[in-house]
């Protein structure tokens, strides 16, 4: 078996992220349910909620994509899978984790509609983000776009549970494990959110039964839901046997992960203020992931994860406005 010449190749929605500031009175207005996700079905539903928003940043988004973008960051070789429509949000995504570092070879749809995938999200004075995803044509990735030789060149193939829902894609990734492990790589999997394990809770346990998953990632929500277990010890014991590693994380609790039968845990990193969510669970997974490829221990993981988290939320947006690389090797020490 060759070496990998990639940390992490990751699976998951193309999709640009708009960030607005917005207050509680206009989240109420337009009956949205505060710190949650919700689907727009329409390019048109889209653009009428883009139209009322404030002034916006557009960056290149989806829970994977923020994820290697933040391994990049962190200097590891990264390569990202996802679908795009050929057209300027689609030539915006492509451009923009390109220049993050991340190898993007995916081609565009041919098909202009549906259009590509965009993430409005509101972000609240207290930090909370409520976010309104047009999937588009991040739906539509089928598995001849795969890039075979990439998956087969990475160390670990991180899978994100959004991407489940739609039947072309979930075939993609069944397809992805298979030649990732036939290479004898590792497989991660993010449950992403108790709305996709609502939809998808069997689904999600057969591949963990069945040894699909090695890295297991789900925040305490997520992990009961899962499970059906109000408990969350009982959650993580009935789970944690059944991957290599899972990784749980606690918000301001830290996060745990029981790796082979023996328990982690990690404290939160200290922060002066919680100003934006967006992207917390993504960038712990970057920092995670990336001390598990360069060797690191399991613990040490945790913190990497941590320190990644804790720099996303102390401002607005999922991607680090610092020098990653440099906060985690002065944490660490």
């Amino acid at each position: 078996m060759s070496d990998p010449q990639l940390d992490i190749v990751a699976i998951g929605n193309a999709i640009v992220d708009v960030l607005a500031q917005a207050d509680d009175a206009f989240i109420a207005e337009e009956g949205m349910a505060k710190g949650t996700m919700q689907l727009l079905f329409s390019t048109e539903e889209a653009e009428a909620l883009y139209a009322k928003m404030g002034v916006g940043r557009e960056v290149s988004g989806g829970s994977a994509a923020n994820t290697v973008a933040g391994i990049a960051a962190l200097g590891g070789k990264t390569g990202f899978i996802g679908q795009v429509a050929d057209d300027q949000l689609g030539a915006v995504f492509a451009h923009d984790i390109r220049a993050q570092g991340v190898a993007f070879t995916t081609a565009p749809r041919e098909q202009t509609e549906p259009s590509t995938a965009r993430c409005l999200i509101l972000v609240t004075p207290d930090g909370q983000r409520t976010m309104n995803t047009y999937l588009g044509a991040s739906q539509f990735l089928p598995e001849s776009a795969l890039d075979r030789a990439m998956i087969e060149n990475g160390a670990i193939l991180y899978l994100e549970g959004y991407l489940w829902d739609p039947e072309e894609p979930r075939a993609a990734m069944r397809a992805a494990i298979e030649i990732a492990h036939g290479k004898g790589r590792k497989v991660a999997f993010t449950l992403s959110d108790t709305f996709c394990i609502s939809r998808h809770r069997d689904s999600f346990r057969e591949l963990i039964a069945n040894g699909d998953v090695d890295i297991l990632f789900a925040n305490e929500a997520e992990i009961t839901s899962l499970t059906e277990l109000s408990d969350f010890e009982a959650a993580v014991a009935a789970v944690a046997p059944q991957v290599r590693v899972l990784v749980v994380t606690r918000s301001e609790k830290g996060a745990i992960a029981i790796c082979e039968g023996q328990r982690f845990a990690v404290g939160a990193e200290p922060i002066d203020k919680v100003v934006d969510t967006t992207g917390a669970g993504d960038l712990f997974a970057a920092g995670f992931l990336t001390g598990q490829a360069q060797g690191r221990s399991i613990e040490q993981s945790l913190r990497m994860g941590a320190i990644c988290a804790a720099e996303i939320i102390s401002h607005y947006g999922a991607r680090p406005e610092v020098d990653l690389k440099a906060l985690v090797e002065s944490r660490l020490g």
